[in-house]
């Protein structure tokens, strides 16, 4: 019997955060955090999510944080 299993990334989520300020350029409402999710699967079906990763860039000065670099602002708007 043949089982196919392993992992593959879910769909990415775009969100913009609203009322956020970015701090190294001070802009407000220029934040966007992308959050992508990867998933084991059997038989191509998703059972379970095993990571996740979120970053967070300002379109204004393309500034890009990562999760150790996130302001308590961004912390609260990305959950």
């Amino acid at each position: 019997m043949l089982f196919f299993f392993g992992t593959r990334p879910g769909k990415s989520e775009t969100r913009l955060l609203h009322g956020v300020s970015c701090p190294y350029c001070n802009q407000v409402d220029t934040l966007s955090a992308f959050i992508s999710s990867n998933y084991f699967h059997l038989f191509w079906i998703k059972l379970f999510k095993i990571s996740s990763s979120k970053v967070v860039e300002c379109s204004h000065c393309k500034r890009v944080y990562y999760p150790d670099e996130f302001s308590e602002e961004m912390k609260r708007a990305t959950n």
